[in-house]
């Protein structure tokens, strides 16, 4: 993998009405390789606003994390049957965000990686969706570069 990748994350939420909310970002950002464990980092912009946020994705064996910086802050960990439970900081609040993870999928290939995270949302001790993120990364100068399923 190189360190200039092509990244697309797109998550969804299943409501209890049956209501679907689907999202998708694709954007460059910088990959790197350390003790085991794959490290995305790319920008994000914030729409209505000059303000951006710094993304970091870590990437191991059985374990997701999501660390934002700036215009909002957390640091999400997705593990598999485990709950964690981390503070979602925005300029509307901080918000108790509890996830817990029911299944996590990795898979690479040469220039690639694919991940996809289900799991159970809750904010402030409250359910609010099912739901399913699916990262990929692509080298920018390997093969062409589809958006998740």
């Amino acid at each position: 993998m190189t360190e200039d990748v092509l990244l697309s994350v797109k998550g969804l939420q299943v409501m209890e009405e049956a209501q679907e909310e689907s999202i998708e970002v694709v954007t460059p950002g910088h990959y790197r390789f350390q003790n085991g464990k794959h490290y995305i980092s790319y920008e994000e912009a914030v729409e209505g606003s000059k303000e951006k946020i710094q993304n970091l994705i870590k990437i191991s064996e059985e374990v997701v994390e999501v660390t934002k910086r700036g215009f909002s802050n957390t640091h999400l960990v997705f593990e598999k049957h485990k709950r964690n439970v981390s503070y979602y900081d925005t300029p509307f609040g901080k918000f108790l965000v509890s996830i817990l993870a029911k299944d996590i999928q990795i898979a690479e290939d040469q220039g690639e990686i694919k991940t996809r995270v289900e799991y159970s949302l809750e904010i402030n001790y409250e359910y609010m969706a099912d739901c399913s993120i699916q990262i990929q990364i692509a080298s920018k100068d390997g093969k062409a570069f589809h958006l998740c399923d």
